[in-house]
């Protein structure tokens, strides 16, 4: 666990980093080159690097060992960080809307044409942010991570409509010069649809949602190589933090002595934490074998 979120803060502070600057860079090119949407862009990324603050400070405190008062460990903090991630999506979500709509009202100049090279580059970078953190929260099964990188990519989509709406009102011209602020109030709807992309996942995971088929049908599949494991029966899988926590029944011979039941049951826990290195605890129920056949 302790080498998993080294590296999810590793990863962390890239992404402050790379909000900090973008948001510096998006707020100059916003303010000189008379793009709101522009500005939209620098606000979510202003939005992004307290979001990406408040993920460092989680997985910070996930990886703290179990103790007394917590004795699955502290990994339930990522979806509640999550959550306050996508609150911060959805207050920049409305505040964009909410001066876009301001702006279309408002007699404004059209933006300047080098903003295009701007957002092109910011789309580049985000983008490829996007990627890379999404392959890190994927790889350290981080649920906080893969809002983190869904934080990108509303950003890039940011950019996305940004671009096409400064393209669109300098090259047709007079009477075009709102596509600027409606392609922020498009932005902010997409942004919204992100945020629950991001939340979903992460409620299941508080709410110990099943939603883990794939490392039950893996756990059942390698228990039966474990000595003395002759099949197994319920099987629960949990996931706190970047580790599951499996609740097995494992299915043994009914002649077999406490003892000889209680080493299968540490050789089959064993196993399963060596052979599945996503699995942070597994808890070992020994069933007799005629309870179940009948």
């Amino acid at each position: 666990m302790s080498s998993k979120a080294d590296n999810a803060i590793k990863t962390t502070y890239f992404s402050i980093l790379g909000n900090l600057l973008l948001a510096i860079v998006k707020w100059l090119a916003g303010f000189f080159g008379n793009s709101f949407a522009l500005i939209a862009d620098a606000i979510e990324s202003t939005a992004d690097i307290f979001s990406s603050i408040l993920v460092l400070l989680g997985i910070k405190y996930s990886k703290r060992p179990p103790d007394e008062t917590h004795p699955y460990g502290h990994g339930r903090i990522e979806p509640l960080v999550t959550f306050m991630v996508v609150i911060f999506l959805v207050i920049s979500a409305t505040v964009i809307a909410y001066q876009s709509i301001i702006n279309l009202r408002t007699p404004h100049e059209p933006p300047k044409a080098w903003t295009l090279i701007v957002l092109g580059i910011i789309i580049i970078w985000k983008e490829a942010a996007y990627q890379l953190i999404a392959r890190k929260g994927k790889e350290l099964n981080s649920s906080t991570l893969k809002a983190e990188a869904w934080h990108h990519r509303a950003d890039a989509i940011t950019s996305v409509a940004a671009f096409i709406g400064i393209s669109i009102a300098l090259w047709l011209g007079d009477g075009y010069e709102y596509a600027d602020d409606w392609a922020a109030l498009v932005a902010s709807v997409l942004i919204l649809y992100n945020c629950y992309k991001i939340f979903r996942p992460a409620l299941g995971e508080i709410m110990d949602e099943n939603l883990h088929n794939d490392v039950v049908d893996d756990v059942r599949k390698k228990s039966l190589n474990v000595a003395g494991v002759m099949a197994t029966d319920k099987c629960f899988v949990r996931k706190i933090g970047m580790e599951y926590l499996v609740d097995l029944q494992a299915v043994v011979s009914p002649d077999i002595s406490v003892k000889e039941g209680h080493d299968i049951a540490h050789a089959l826990k064993d196993y399963l934490m060596q052979s599945i290195p996503d699995i942070g605890n597994v808890f070992v129920h020994i069933e007799p074998f005629s309870d179940i056949k009948n």
